[in-house]
């Protein structure tokens, strides 16, 4: 795993959106740079925290485009289908975890902190992914901003008491089956393991806001998944 954090911005969909729209009009990355400035100088001051979040933006649906091109392509036509920021979220949820490790582990402690508590706060959260990661300069900050842009996203709630959340579990859920799967394949290229039970995918902690309806079926038809029988289990795993 790259032990780097590299995600240590605040975003809001707003953004996101923007970036993803200026992507599928066929912008440069020069001119998306430039028009993403235009947009978010006017809520965030100060030349260097702009330029680092839209480095982030342009990570998440620039890169992307080089690093994992088959979900980026996907992503970009499912994104045409998406009418409603529900299922838009679905897909900037899935470009942020499969490109950052640090979202990933992020993410999954939170989903994981949620099954037993219904109230988890800053420091429980960073004690689980400094466990991972180590005690790294900037990781207190950078969970801190992540979990503002999971409030944003509507992911986690504030309660009354400060740095403390409610995990939003299941509450997303989307009538496109291809994003779904879509969304399962951004979880398992961003696993550690090379290959999941199809049960144990769904149940991914990192998964936790959203609600899958798809069967394994629906994933035997999705060409860049593979799907074994191995005893009583649907193995699942990306293409090479």
């Amino acid at each position: 795993m790259n032990k780097g954090i590299g995600l240590g911005r605040t975003v809001t969909l707003e953004w996101l959106d923007a970036t993803a729209s200026l992507v599928l009009e066929n912008w440069t990355p020069r001119e998306i740079r430039q028009e993403l400035l235009s947009i978010i100088q006017r809520s965030l001051h100060g030349v260097e925290m702009q330029r680092k979040t839209i480095d982030v933006l342009l990570a998440i649906w620039v890169k992307t485009a080089n690093t994992i091109p088959v979900l980026h392509k996907e992503a970009l036509r499912l994104y045409k289908l998406a009418t409603v920021p529900e299922e838009r979220l679905w897909l900037h949820y899935g470009m942020t975890l499969a490109y950052y490790p640090f979202f990933r582990l992020c993410v999954s402690a939170i989903g994981q902190l949620g099954k037993s508590d219904d109230i988890i706060t800053n420091k429980m959260i960073k004690e689980r992914v400094a466990a991972e990661m180590g005690h790294l300069g900037d990781l207190d900050r950078s969970v801190e901003r992540l979990i503002a842009s999971l409030v944003y996203w509507g992911i986690i709630k504030r309660v009354e008491q400060k740095n403390k959340y409610k995990p939003c579990l299941r509450i997303f859920h989307t009538s496109i089956t291809n994003i779904e799967t879509w969304l399962l394949s951004c979880a398992l290229h961003a696993h550690p393991a090379e290959e999941l039970p199809f049960t144990d995918l769904l149940r991914l902690p990192e998964l936790f806001p959203f609600k899958f309806t798809v069967t394994i079926d629906h994933l035997r038809q999705k060409p860049c998944l593979t799907i074994q029988r191995q005893g009583s289990w649907d193995m699942v795993r990306l293409k090479e």
